[in-house]
């Protein structure tokens, strides 16, 4: 399999830049056009499928079977929070650990659509045990799941005591929906601005720089984090503690924060086997904010970065405009 001149092309430094660069959202661009939106937002490799609908109805499941009941969480045990956390364990590890086995390991698809034909380093001392992706999946399990846990135990805890605004399925199942679709939505406009404070230079000094050491990803790179970032990155759950919402919806912002990075930080634009059909994996988008630090804090879907002037979608235009804004800001990462 070789990278494919249709898709993309790589220059001489290795590094592979796709053909259709990142597009503003059309529902935000003048005029309207209906068909283009039904499709960027309903379309396979969509806004909601085939990646969103994947990530709700895992949620579903997992509360359905995978969550102790609301009457065992009325006080707390470490049974009970130990289950959970066993639960998003496993699925950060089938997820993050599936994509790394079959890229990595395996190579399955060799460089074909990778951004750079650079490998996960395995010798060298920024990294904890000296091993990039070592690294990555002790501060994932770690610090990543306790602190994911944490936030689903407490709220959980909330839920069961009557302390949290509570809908129901049976009696608003509208609302319910439409809270499930905008989900997705308000976890990243608080990704966009977490993120840009924890580029805030004293921040990023003391925590975001261990996401940062990631400047090649991999899947375990998404949620390979410090303590401090982590607490920011999922504190979007307390959105559930003002509005009203059922315990899945809850469950859904989490496990959305949890597992969708390691999709997120593939280092692949697309996820192929032994044809190039396959589906959209990376954002090349993102991957831009881990070479260059100062541009697209958010996502492509959301208009954020344009709006505040930190968008790059790796055209010789963006770029220029990226190196007029970090020569304003000197020697900032924000």
């Amino acid at each position: 399999m070789t990278d494919s001149g249709v898709w993309g092309a790589r220059d001489a430094k290795g590094e592979w830049q796709p053909e259709e660069l990142p597009k503003p959202n059309p529902l935000f661009e003048r005029p309207l056009k209906l068909k283009t939106i039904l499709k960027y937002h309903f379309g396979f490799n969509g806004f909601f499928w085939p990646f969103n609908l994947f990530y709700a109805l895992l949620a579903a499941v997992s509360w359905i079977y995978f969550t102790p009941a609301l009457e065992r969480t009325v006080h707390f045990e470490w049974g009970w929070v130990a289950e959970i956390y066993l639960r998003n364990a496993v699925l950060l590890t089938l997820i993050a650990g599936g994509l790394h086995f079959w890229l990595y390991i395996r190579k399955g698809q060799g460089t074909a659509f990778k951004y750079t034909k650079n490998w996960l380093t395995t010798q060298n001392a920024k990294f904890t045990f000296k091993n990039q992706t070592y690294d990555n999946v002790f501060w994932s399990l770690t610090s990543g799941c306790m602190i994911w846990t944490a936030c689903e135990a407490l709220s959980l805890w909330a839920y069961a005591n009557g302390k949290l605004p509570y809908v129901s399925w049976r009696t608003h199942p509208v609302y319910c929906v439409l809270l499930m679709a905008m989900i997705p939505v308000l976890r990243y406009i608080h990704f966009y601005w977490v993120h840009r404070l924890s580029h805030w230079t004293p921040l990023f000094r003391i925590s975001h720089y261990l996401h940062h050491r990631n400047v090649n990803v991999g899947p375990w790179s998404g949620l390979s984090m410090h303590p401090i970032e982590h607490l920011l990155y999922f504190s979007g759950f307390l959105m559930h503690w003002i509005i009203p919402s059922h315990p899945l919806h809850m469950i859904f912002h989490l496990m959305h924060a949890g597992v969708s990075p390691a999709l997120g930080h593939t280092g692949f634009h697309k996820l192929v086997a032994k044809n190039e059909r396959g589906i959209i994996a990376d954002n090349y988008f993102h991957y831009l904010h881990h070479r260059y630090f100062t541009v697209n804090f958010g996502v492509e879907a959301l208009p954020l970065d344009l709006w505040f002037g930190s968008y790059n979608d790796g055209s010789a235009k963006g770029n220029a405009a990226m190196l007029a804004r970090r020569a304003r800001l000197g020697n900032r990462v924000s």
